[in-house]
């Protein structure tokens, strides 16, 4: 740290820059909020996800992608103003400084730099640190606080590589080449990541996919993701898809609509099923865990990347991260924001529908 930014800094508390109000983190000096979960005259937006982004904004910033995802969930009137946040360049406003840069979650995911005065808050959203072919990577960013989410923030909570979990749900259809499988994913992200993971497995058959993933899997494919030969389930035609692949929002795979598959197989991409009894409860056959948020070794890699001093737990598991940064010489503190689902895109689905019923 220069002498000059420490001098600066005397004066000014993290207090100043970002605060936690019933609707979210609030910029005061600014007069704008981040992924805020009421309506609010202006408001930045970290990713898609329906816990972060809401509609009804009066003016959003977001990066393109973020913008043209709410846009096709909830129509171009989403809200009444929107600007483009260029991946790493400076928007100012007021006097402060915010930058948006790649979070490795989802498509146009972000993590939001904030600086005023010489201090530096980085808002992480959602993020996770493994690879993804359909979205950039997460971009460490040296800060004096980072503000983290927690949602595998226990021990318990250690990712194995996808590549792996992906490799059992291709045996799988080797071994049993007359039973459909059924492969429950959210509809934002995973979906398109386990589709492009399963191409890169060398599977070249065409993947089926539920009406209510169509609209975001289009747009994948049309921001260059390898998705591959992907076709509508058309109901007329489930019994002749045994030994096929299909995918679907999670609420499907408990629905008549799975059961009319030929001897369905059913699989549930997510971190939640490290927990057995997760599984068990949804019927799920086969567990795939497939994370779309940084597990416990990689939160804490992650805020000792940072160099961060102070850390903010926005989410999940926070009083647990919390305590972990404590035993290692950081100050911490759960910010006990509401309004987050836990798993990031454990968001409200739409009603299981055919785009071809």
């Amino acid at each position: 740290m220069t002498l000059a930014r420490q001098s600066t800094r005397q004066n000014w508390r993290p207090s100043d820059l970002l605060i936690p109000t019933p609707a979210g983190l609030y910029c005061p000096p600014a007069d704008i909020h981040i992924d805020p979960v009421r309506p609010v005259a202006r408001a930045m937006i970290t990713h898609g996800h329906s816990d972060h982004a809401r509609a009804g904004h009066g003016a959003v910033l977001a990066t393109r992608e973020t913008l043209e995802i709410m846009a096709l969930r909830y129509g171009e009137g989403f809200t009444n103003s929107r600007q483009v946040a260029e991946p790493g360049a400076v928007t100012r406003i007021g006097l402060v400084d915010f930058r948006f840069v790649p979070a490795g979650h989802v498509l146009g995911s972000a993590q939001i730099v904030v600086e005023c005065n010489g201090l530096r808050i980085v808002a992480s959203g959602d993020y996770k640190r493994e690879r993804d072919p359909t979205c950039a990577g997460f971009e460490p960013v040296p800060c004096d606080i980072f503000i983290t989410e927690a949602t595998f923030g226990l021990p318990v909570f250690r990712h194995p590589p996808a590549h792996a979990e992906v490799a059992k749900l291709l045996e799988s259809v080797r071994l049993f080449p007359e039973r459909t499988h059924i492969v429950g994913a959210y509809s934002l992200g995973k979906a398109q990541r386990v589709m492009a993971l399963i191409r890169e497995a060398g599977y070249d058959r065409p993947i089926y996919i539920h009406g209510a993933v169509a609209k975001l899997t289009e747009f994948y494919e049309a921001e260059g993701a390898p998705v591959g030969d992907i076709r509508p389930v058309v109901a007329a035609e489930r019994k002749a898809l045994g030994g096929e692949i299909v995918i679907c929002p999670p609420s499907a795979i408990q629905d008549l609509w799975a059961r009319k598959f030929p001897d369905p197989v059913t699989a549930f991409a997510s971190g939640w099923m490290r927990v057995r009894a997760r599984a068990r409860q949804k019927g799920v056959e086969l567990p795939l865990i497939i994370s779309d948020h940084a597990d416990w070794d990689h939160l804490q890699a992650t805020i000792r990347e940072t160099g961060a001093g102070e850390i903010w737990v926005t989410h999940g598991e926070a009083d647990a991260l919390a305590h972990w940064c404590g035993t290692v010489g950081l100050k911490a503190k759960p910010l006990h924001l509401v309004g987050y689902g836990d798993e990031g895109e454990a968001e409200p689905e739409a009603a299981p529908s055919e785009a071809n019923p």
